[in-house]
């Protein structure tokens, strides 16, 4: 019964959408004021849970000193809060006074507004304004924001190919007498000791043989065992179609739901956000799980702190019935930045936007050379305590990340080896599973992506909660086709015929 209650309540909890302030972007009315008298653009951005060093803001940093300096441009920052951030997207787009840039990882939304006609093309902005744009934005990028020959966003770009990797202790293997797993039955063996065979050896039944995140995330390697990936797109018989339609998505499902049958998986998935899940990996409830690649510096790290006896090791990637292995891969698109038809900044726009990705690239990534990092040895040595301080830089240099690899290695490895960073990544980079679908969001993903995406989540956590018999995939494939799944797969495959 609390198994089933913990999943009720996710999914039947209500939205909680935050008050608006009396001017649409939440500024006051003086730093409004402020940036249009200064012909200065104001921006809308993610905040990224990022918090700021005491006398310091959005506004009031030098970084954002930085890029203004170095641009002649004055900004203005609005960070919404992280919970319904897309939504809050929404009403200032309906506002009537929207901001000269908004930025969002999500391809829906961003084409929803295409759609409505709602953004400012930029091309002839981007050729006369944005030469390092277009010199280190690779053209699958570019392909992603064009509809119609239209530029619609700038993009930001995924800086790895993959995000996660299994992880386990290796120490509760060694206690209980058992190798790392490769096949999914032997992963499934070690799972089923980690939950009934008391590794921590507390005397209390009271860890997981795996936990995952709300809305199926951190799933990945487990799907992938099936020769599936949430969200992908696979050829059969020369069409593309959707995975979450494949009978292989019930296969993998089917199984999930067998270790929520057995014990086997948290029982409070649904409810894990991030920070819930990262505090079971520290407090030792967990022993096996999907990381992220930049885990072992942080819950897997707070875990050895916590238990000096706690070793944790990455394992191959399990291998299902059939052969299949492999991860999700990030689109080359990380975010999008957009200009609304009614801001008059976008040149100021693409100028700041061009900074980023071009000289003020390394500082916003790395920090101010000689502050935060120097090179000792050909290798970079970091300040911790300053390059934590001020890793809210993160916010601005995210706008316009770039995937450079020497750069990447550089900084992964200057984070400490001994996280394996940047071993992280190459292994997810050599299990990658291949999307078939590398286009731009379709008209038809505008119009109904978002309420397909719930009724994924909500049937798929549903299947593997008890709440609903694995026949309920079969009622899902039919709502989801029925519902704009068949639009969107007409789209796809227009596509997919050009690139024949």
């Amino acid at each position: 019964m609390k198994k089933k209650t913990a999943a009720l309540m996710l999914i039947t909890a209500s939205t909680l959408t935050a008050g608006c302030s009396s001017h649409p972007l939440g500024l006051s009315d003086d730093t409004a004021a402020k940036t249009a008298n200064n012909n200065g653009i104001r921006i809308v951005v993610n905040s990224l849970g990022m918090i700021f060093p005491e006398g310091m803001d959005e506004n009031h940093n030098p970084y954002l000193s930085y890029i203004e300096k170095n641009t002649g441009v004055n900004v203005n920052v609005t960070l919404p809060p992280l919970n319904g951030y897309d939504e809050k997207l929404n009403v200032i787009m309906a506002s009537g006074d929207p901001p000269d840039l908004l930025n969002t990882s999500d391809p829906s939304w961003f084409i929803h507004f295409v759609n409505q006609k709602a953004l400012t093309p930029l091309n002839a902005y981007i050729d006369k304004y944005g030469p390092n744009l277009k010199a280190r934005i690779p053209k699958e990028a570019w392909d992603n924001v064009t509809v119609d020959g239209n530029i619609y966003a700038i993009p930001s770009l995924n800086e790895v190919k993959g995000t996660e990797i299994v992880y386990a202790r290796k120490d509760w293997l060694d206690k209980l007498g058992l190798k790392p797993p490769k096949t999914i039955d032997e992963f499934t063996a070690v799972m089923r000791a980690f939950a009934e065979q008391d590794p921590d050896g507390d005397g209390q039944k009271d860890t997981y043989g795996l936990s995952i995140l709300e809305r199926l995330r951190r799933t990945s390697p487990f799907l992938g065992a099936f020769g599936v990936q949430m969200n992908g797109w696979y050829e059969r018989d020369g069409k593309l179609v959707y995975a979450g339609i494949l009978p292989e998505m019930k296969d993998a499902l089917l199984y999930l739901r067998g270790l929520y049958d057995e014990g086997i998986l948290d029982p409070e998935f649904p409810l894990n956000k991030i920070d819930v899940l990262g505090d079971k990996i520290a407090s030792g409830r967990v022993g096996l799980y999907s990381a992220a690649w930049s885990d072992t510096r942080s819950h897997i790290a707070a875990s050895m702190k916590n238990d000096p006896k706690a070793e944790w090791i990455p394992l191959d990637f399990p291998v299902g019935p059939s052969g299949n292995h492999g991860v999700y891969r990030t689109s080359v698109v990380r975010s999008y930045n957009v200009v609304p038809v009614k801001s008059q900044q976008a040149e100021a726009v693409v100028k700041f936007l061009d900074f980023i990705a071009g000289p003020g690239q390394i500082s916003l990534k790395l920090g101010f050379e000689n502050e935060i990092w120097t090179r000792v040895n050909g290798k970079l040595s970091i300040n911790f305590a300053e390059h934590t301080k001020h890793g809210y830089r993160g916010i601005y240099g995210a706008l316009e990340d770039m995937a450079d690899p020497g750069v990447t290695k550089d900084r992964l490895e200057g984070l400490g080896e001994q996280f394996r960073l940047y071993d992280n990544v190459q292994r997810i980079a050599a299990n990658l599973m291949e999307d078939k679908f590398t286009g731009p969001p379709t008209p038809a993903m505008g119009k109904h992506q978002v309420k397909l995406n719930k009724l994924q989540e909500d049937t798929f956590t549903r299947i593997i909660a008890g709440l609903s018999p694995i026949e309920e995939f079969d009622a899902f494939v039919k709502k989801w086709k029925e519902a704009g799944g068949d639009e969107i797969t007409g789209e796809v495959n227009e596509w997919w015929r050009e690139q024949q």
